[in-house]
């Protein structure tokens, strides 16, 4: 197979069109080429009066060799590489070992698969509950104003990403192709086949909740167990060896191979970890506010005239700002026609993030501006940040009225300094609601004077972006984890073997993508291990 990248053609061309590019390229006869596929579709709307589709095709023709030898050194032409995954280890049939793995967001999720098609009888542990029971916990937050502390957008079967905008793209270097496994798997479970070529996959909520349940379902079908409601309260170490986990039911689970991957507010098992010794450090994170804009504001800036277009969908932005305080400003979670929702998973606090459908056909876009912050802002252990971002939770949950309504602000208000009083054209979509107010003294003044500073910088980029009637929604404060479970080349723990941190929670991804390809490694790093562990005894 010939790997042909850069293939420009009109938004509007035909199918045929693609045959046609690839003859051109190839410079070959059309009964010469037998079949080709779509590795990758983007697009180019630098110019939203004329947007083009980039092409990145994997071609089968006749007498490969021939026109390889004949267009050698032509830009753009390559061998198509094997991106297809091979395991790299078969667990024995005789293993009576079974490696434990602590969360079931995308990381823990992949490690469990990954671990059960090698043949380990994965044991997975989730604090909260399966996806659906999950589900309904959540909108009894978003609709009744009741926190289930156990069981929110935070905690639960298919972790936080499962209410978000479900972006499966990721700026990782992924040299193993490990990405393809992580689409292949989610087009298996149900995701619409198209997520494997287009440049900006997503699927949504409602999907992905039907996909990790196959997905699970397949785990338990090579031998995997699943367990809800089991948050693990304890870790068994002896002599900086794991030796196991201790439920809250009180059961004791052995395995010296557990992962950790256990999402980026899990607070009170960090607490755990620093109190067990586990080596933890502080980390930068950002903090900030969400913006809602209408959606159509957005599609006519990015794409013009082809705003509305099926192949462009809802258009998208990324944005950054460098600030004469030397903060960075940037967007965040950015989700085409989504809602706003709360995120919390701790009693009197209000935590903002966003979610869309795969449809991203709800009124209004969002993202979250946020500033980035370093352990300088809240000296301290290693636990400092999650004080920081608690204490900013818990002023957002004061200024929307201490019932789970966040503080929210016209844009307009917010740069002139004044309390907003009144909506304009844009309708939030936050449940269960908001209370206007001034959000001048939800964040520290560092984080206020940097938005402020960005918003009329980001308006030059996209006309209307600081539109009066923009509305600002606090706080975002869970961008990623605070604290890092630092580990070393070979996945374990700086000084606890047998301990694997993992995913976004332990600080080694940011996203699903990335840190469904960290449960890939990690699973792959515990097989090697609980192998060589067999022929040492």
């Amino acid at each position: 197979m010939l790997r042909l990248t850069e293939i420009k053609l009109p938004l509007d061309h035909r199918p045929d069109d693609l045959s046609a590019a690839i003859l051109q390229r190839l410079q070959i006869r059309p009964e010469d080429l037998i079949k080709y596929t779509i590795f990758r579709r983007g697009y180019d709307a630098r110019k939203p009066s004329m947007i083009w589709l980039i092409y990145t095709l994997d071609v089968e023709i006749k007498d490969e060799a021939a026109a390889l030898a004949r267009l050698h050194g032509t830009a753009h032409i390559a061998i198509s590489p094997d991106t297809s995954y091979h395991i790299v280890a078969q667990a024995p049939a005789n293993l009576t070992e079974r490696p434990v793995v602590i969360g079931t967001g995308p990381c823990g999720l992949f490690a469990g698969l990954l671990l059960a098609q090698m043949g380990f009888r994965p044991i997975i542990v989730e604090r909260g509950k399966a996806v659906r029971e999950r589900t309904k916990d959540t909108f009894g937050l978003w609709r009744q104003s009741k926190l289930d502390p156990e069981s929110n957008v935070q905690f639960g079967e298919g972790g936080a990403g499962t209410f978000s905008d479900g972006k499966l793209h990721s700026q990782i270097k992924d040299r193993k192709h490990y990405g393809r496994k992580v689409l292949t798997e989610f087009v298996k479970a149900g995701a619409p086949p198209e997520i494997m070529y287009v440049s900006k996959p997503h699927i949504g909520t409602f999907k992905l909740v039907g996909m990790v349940e196959k997905m699970r379902a397949t785990i338990e079908s090579l031998g995997g167990e699943i367990r809800f409601n089991s948050r693990v309260d304890d870790i068994l170490i002896d002599n900086h060896q794991v030796q196991g986990v201790v439920l809250s039911n009180g059961d004791k689970l052995s395995s010296q191979h557990v992962v950790l991957a256990i999402g980026h507010s899990a607070r009170d098992t960090f607490e755990m970890l620093h109190q067990r010794g586990v080596y933890l450090e502080a980390k930068p994170f950002s903090i900030g506010l969400r913006i809602e804009h209408p959606q159509s504001l957005i599609d006519r800036c990015q794409f013009g005239r082809n705003a509305g277009n099926p192949l462009l969908g809802a258009a998208d932005y990324k944005l950054v700002h460098h600030c004469s305080n030397n903060r960075s400003v940037y967007s965040f979670c950015m989700c085409p026609g989504g809602t706003v929702v709360a995120a919390t998973s701790e009693a009197g606090r209000v935590v903002t993030n966003g979610m869309s459908q795969y449809s991203r056909n709800e009124r209004n876009a969002n993202s979250g501006i946020v500033v980035g912050i370093t352990p300088e802002d809240y000296p301290g252990d290693a636990l400092a940040g999650i004080e920081f971002q608690r204490k900013w939770e818990g002023r957002a949950f004061e200024l929307g009225g201490s019932n789970y309504n966040a503080p929210a602000q016209l844009v307009g208000d917010f740069l002139a300094g004044r309390a907003s009083t009144k909506l304009g054209t844009v309708i939030p979509s936050y449940t269960p609601g908001i209370t206007l107010t001034d959000l001048s003294t939800a964040l520290p003044d560092y984080v206020i004077a940097a938005i402020k500073e960005a918003l009329p910088a980001f308006e030059k980029q996209i006309r209307g972006f600081a539109m009066h009637d923009a509305v600002l929604t606090g706080v975002e404060t869970r961008t990623s984890t605070p604290v890092r479970v630092k580990r070393k080349e070979d996945y374990q723990s700086m000084n606890t073997h047998g301990l694997y941190p993992a995913g976004e929670g332990a600080g080694y991804a940011g996203g699903i993508l990335s840190a469904a390809v960290d449960g890939i490694e990690v699973a792959e790093a515990v097989a090697v291990d609980m192998l060589a562990s067999i022929k040492t005894q």
